[in-house]
C-alpha cells in the first residue's frame, strides 16, 4: 500500500484514516483517481480542500457510519455504497457488538484487495449486473452448521470466524498451514472469479491449461485425493503451496494470491524507499533497491522476482527478531516463477484476450469462444493454504 497525505497540510495519512492528526480536515479514500482528499462539511455533503482541489462534491459510503469504510462516491450520484462495499450481499448481524468488530477487520482486508485490483485495472462488476458477479457474503456460525470459506460462480463467502484472530490461528496450526490471513482468504477465492473472467472468457484457456494442467478434471475427487492421501511428493518443486497441488484452479488461485502478495508488498516498499543491502560479503544476491512501480505493465516477471527475493528474506528477518512467523514462509522456484509469470502477463493482457475484452463477455453474459461447461464448484478453505 502506498503512503499518502493530506491534501491540506502535507501530514502523512495511511489508507484507512478519516481525519488528518495535524490539521484536523476529514479524509476520505476517492476510488476513482486512488487518491485521498481532504474534506470540508457543507449541507450534509463534503467538499474539496487543499492543494489542487476540485469543484466535485462528495458523500461517505453508507458503512461509514458503522465505521468499516473511508470510501467516497459522488455526491450526486445514486450511489449509497462505494465501489467497494456494493458487491457486499450478506454482512454480519450488526447487533451484535463483537460481529461489528469482526467485520471491521474483514473491510478492512477487502478494500486492501479492491485497492490492489483497482491498480491493476482489473474488471469488477457486481451481481446486479451480471449474475455471475462478484458478491461477498460474511456468515457466522450461529445456525449450528460450520461455514465453509469458498466460491461458487461469482459469490465468495467468508466464514466470520477468521476474522478472530485467535480462532484463526487455532485453524492455522491445526492444518498445519504456514500462512493463514484475512487478505489471504480474499486473494485467493477472488483468484477463482478472474479464472472464470480472464481465463473462461478470456480466450486463455489453452494456455492456462499448458501452465496449471487440467482444470476439466474431477474437482471433488481431486480435493478428497488430497485429503486422503496429502500433498503429492516433491509439491515444492512445482507449487507454490501444498494446497495447490490438489487441482489446476486451486493451482491458479494460489498462484494468483501469491502474486497479489507480491505485488502488493513491493508497492508498499517502493512507497516507502525501501533499500535492501546487507553488509556482508558477497552479498549481490541480497541486493535490491524498489525503485520502480511494480504496476507499471513494462516491468517484467524477472525483475519483479529478483526484488522479491532479498525483500522477502529481509522481511523474513525483521518478523524473527520479534519473535514472529515468517512473514512469507514459502519458496519460489523456477516453476512457480514461470507460474507467477502467467499471471503477470495475464493481468496485463498479454494472455488471452484484451482485459476489455474480458469484461465485456461478462457483462454481455456471453460466453467467449474456448468457454467451457462446468460443474459449480466450492473452494474449501478450512484445509486451504492461505
Amino acid at each position: 500500500m502506498k503512503l499518502f497525505s493530506c491534501p491540506f497540510c502535507d501530514q502523512v495519512a495511511f489508507f484507512a484514516n478519516v481525519v488528518c492528526e495535524r490539521c484536523g480536515h476529514a479524509l476520505g479514500f476517492e476510488p476513482q483517481d486512488l487518491a485521498m482528499l481532504a474534506l470540508d462539511p457543507e449541507g450534509g455533503i463534503w467538499t474539496e480542500a487543499g492543494k489542487g482541489a476540485s469543484e466535485r462534491r462528495w458523500r461517505y459510503c453508507e458503512n461509514f457510519t458503522h465505521g468499516v469504510c473511508n470510501w467516497l462516491v459522488p455526491a450526486e450520484g445514486t450511489d449509497a455504497l462505494c465501489l467497494a462495499c456494493r458487491h457486499n450481499l450478506v454482512i454480519p448481524n450488526l447487533s451484535d457488538a463483537n460481529n461489528v468488530l469482526l467485520w471491521g477487520k474483514m473491510e478492512a482486508a477487502k478494500h486492501r484487495l479492491f485497492y490492489t485490483l483497482l491498480r491493476l485495472k482489473l474488471p469488477l462488476v457486481t451481481r446486479d449486473e451480471h449474475p455471475e458477479g462478484l458478491g461477498f457474503e460474511f456468515l457466522s456460525d450461529e445456525g449450528g452448521e460450520a461455514v465453509m470459506t469458498g466460491h461458487d460462480n461469482g459469490l465468495i463467502t467468508i466464514a466470520l470466524a477468521e476474522a478472530d484472530d485467535a480462532e484463526r490461528e487455532k485453524r492455522r496450526a491445526a492444518m498445519g498451514e504456514p500462512y493463514r490471513t484475512l487478505l489471504g482468504h480474499f486473494r485467493h477465492e477472488i483468484g477463482h472469479w478472474y479464472w472464470d473472467r480472464l481465463v473462461r472468457d478470456g480466450g486463455a484457456l489453452a494456455e492456462c491449461r499448458a501452465m496449471f494442467g487440467n482444470d476439466e478434471e474431477d474437482y471433488g475427487e481431486a480435493l478428497q485425493r488430497h485429503y486422503a492421501n496429502g500433498p503429492k511428493p516433491n509439491w515444492q518443486d512445482e507449487y507454490v503451496s501444498s494446497y495447490a497441488g490438489a487441482h489446476a484452479w486451486e493451482d491458479f488461485a494460489e498462484t494468483w494470491a501469491h502474486y497479489l502478495h507480491i505485488v502488493e508488498t513491493m508497492n508498499t516498499g517502493h512507497s516507502w524507499g525501501v533499500t535492501v543491502s546487507p553488509r556482508i560479503p558477497e552479498n549481490d544476491l541480497l541486493r535490491t533497491r524498489l525503485d520502480f512501480d511494480v504496476f507499471d505493465p513494462q516491468v517484467t516477471i524477472t525483475q519483479i522476482t529478483d526484488a522479491w527475493l532479498p525483500l522477502a528474506m529481509a522481511l523474513n528477518s525483521f518478523n524473527r527478531a520479534m519473535g514472529q512467523q515468517d512473514l512469507y514462509p514459502f519458496v519460489l522456484g523456477p516453476k512457480v516463477i514461470e507460474k507467477l509469470g502467467f499471471i503477470h502477463d495475464l493481468v496485463h493482457g498479454r494472455v488471452g484476450h484484451a482485459l476489455g475484452a474480458g469484461a465485456e463477455v461478462l457483462v454481455t453474459g456471453q460466453r467467449g469462444p474456448a468457454a467451457i461447461q462446468r460443474e459449480r464448484r466450492r473452494s474449501l478453505w478450512p484445509f486451504g493454504g492461505n
